[in-house]
């Protein structure tokens, strides 16, 4: 019989890897495999601190399908012109805030460290995560995922997920 506690640490190990694969596609550009992780009904909004404590609406980017996900990614391939840089995440541990059946909503700190092709890196973007995961699955999934950042200034054209 399986306890509360044991359910909930269940459900934080699915979350932990969920997002650091999360961040490991992103940070080895594997980004049509980043899609997959998200449910086809997602929403995957990056907003500023200030708009979302708000109320205000808008994002630096907004994408309410996976199919959209796919499209944003299929522009960055062919469309979109940005300097070269990598990525890198650092994860804060995440925190299971609530559960309901196998839905679990989880709130993860992040920090994304940018490289440019000099090799001069710098904090590109932080703030937090707040995420929906669907855990009734074979493989969790992100029914929602919202980046918050906290970083007022946004060095480049910001095209490729956090």
């Amino acid at each position: 019989m399986e306890t509360a506690a044991s359910a909930r640490l269940q459900l934080q190990q699915l979350a932990t890897e969920l997002n650091a694969l999360h961040a490991e596609l992103i940070d080895d550009d594997r980004l049509e495999q980043w899609a997959d992780l998200f449910a086809a009904d997602c929403t995957y909004t990056v907003i500023a601190r200030e708009n979302h404590e708000r109320n205000m609406s808008l994002a630096a980017i907004f994408c309410d399908s996976q199919r959209m996900l796919v499209d944003r990614i299929v522009s960055l391939r062919k469309a979109n012109i940005f300097p070269v840089h990598n990525y890198r995440h650092i994860l804060g541990p995440c925190r299971v805030v609530s559960t309901n059946e196998m839905l679990a909503k989880v709130q993860t700190n992040y920090t994304v460290l940018m490289t440019r092709t000099d090799g001069h890196t710098t904090i590109y973007n932080s703030g937090k995560y707040i995420d929906e995961i669907d855990c009734s699955g074979d493989q969790p999934h992100f029914r929602s995922k919202l980046a918050i950042f906290d970083t007022n200034l946004i060095d480049t054209m910001m095209v490729r997920p956090i």
